[in-house]
């Protein structure tokens, strides 16, 4: 017999494929809090279930391949699939531990986790390293969830303990939307990891009819935009998927998205060196986000080996940032993580194959 992989299943799923029914909340809590690898571990389940839930059901579909560690705190993983084929996330240290002066605890770290949803992408954006190894499958919700507790794991990370968790790894969130919003369900569910949606972003190249499906879904999470261009004709050289969702029409799907009244929708902008650093850019973006509660990520590009594309210098992206914020739009510039390690999104994935462990394609 086939088995499931039991993190496919939300626990109200799971509540209908047990029985009896509440011994799903328990299976959670042993799954997403103690970090179970075995069936075994759950010692507060009945031996015939125990036996039951081992001929039916199979737990962690992932097994960890490789991490790499930078000098700031981040951890890059690279992530073997069933079928043999490798994905990745990050982990990223976005305030280290603090004292106060007596010694006694101030704030604990605080993290976010990027995760990915397809084992490689179809967008195919110019300056992706994951668009170079075309697209393979979508993962299902099980191996979305997976990445976000064996991280934790590793980082002995509470299971009940908060993080921030963006769906920004290798593939197209909304391009895998079914699979994207069980998994945000299973995060956010108490007894899963307890992730509430408001701490969870969802991050799109533009897929705007997908957009406003996501927004009937009433989940509460947040919306990011990878814009990267202020008109079509420079979008479409930097991401072909523009010739199908045009910049206007992702603005109408933003604009009818629901948004928390103390949220913004962010819109992400690869900064380019001599290619979309300019005032010019700046002006136009400006005008394009008129009316809308928005936020600007500025994001310095990060090389990788064989890229017609350069990083910006600071000086450039510091003027960009003042322009847009002295005229009253919100606009930050995303400090880079990770620059000693393969942090670019598919560099880690793409050197593990290109060293020859293994032939993917």
């Amino acid at each position: 017999m086939l088995k499931k992989n039991i993190q496919d299943l939300t626990k109200a799923e799971l509540a209908q494929e047990i029985s009896p029914a509440f011994r799903a909340k328990q299976i959670y809590h042993w799954l997403y809090h103690k970090y179970a690898t075995s069936f075994d571990e759950m010692r507060n389940l009945p031996q015939d279930l125990r036996d039951t839930l081992k001929e039916k059901y199979l737990i962690s579909p992932l097994k960890q391949v490789m991490v790499q560690n930078s000098k700031d705190g981040s951890r890059k993983y690279l992530y073997e699939l069933h079928d043999g084929h490798t994905i990745e996330a990050v982990l990223l240290l976005m305030r280290e531990k603090q004292y106060h002066k007596d010694g006694s605890l101030k704030h604990k770290e605080r993290y976010t986790v990027c995760i990915s949803s397809q084992v490689g992408c179809k967008v195919g954006c110019a300056f992706c390293l994951t668009a170079k190894g075309g697209f393979v499958r979508n993962l299902t919700a099980g191996e979305i969830v997976e990445q976000v507790r064996l991280i934790k794991k590793d980082n002995d990370i509470a299971g009940n303990r908060r993080v921030n968790l963006v769906f920004m790894g290798m593939g197209e969130p909304l391009d895998n939307l079914k699979e994207v919003v069980k998994s945000v369900k299973i995060c956010a569910d108490e007894e899963g990891m307890a992730i509430a949606t408001h701490r969870q972003t969802i991050s799109t190249s533009g897929l705007s009819y997908k957009i406003e499906k996501l927004g009937k879904e009433a989940l509460g999470v947040n919306l990011a935009i990878s814009l990267h261009a202020v008109d079509d004709d420079l979008r479409e050289w930097l991401m072909p998927i523009n010739k199908a969702y045009n910049i206007q029409s992702i603005i109408e799907a933003v604009k009818a998205f629901p948004v928390n009244e103390r949220k913004r929708v962010m819109f992400e902008y690869l900064v380019i060196k001599d290619v979309n650093d300019d005032i010019s850019a700046a002006k136009k973006l400006l005008s394009l986000l008129d009316g809308i509660k928005a936020k600007v990520n500025l994001i310095y590009f990060n090389p990788y080996g064989g890229t017609q594309f350069k990083r910006p210098n600071q000086a450039d992206m510091e003027k960009f940032q003042a322009y847009l914020t002295s005229r009253g739009l919100h606009c930050t510039i995303r400090e880079s993580k990770g620059l000693d390690i393969s942090a670019a999104c598919g560099q880690l994935r793409e050197q593990e194959i290109r060293e020859g462990s293994k032939c993917l394609f």
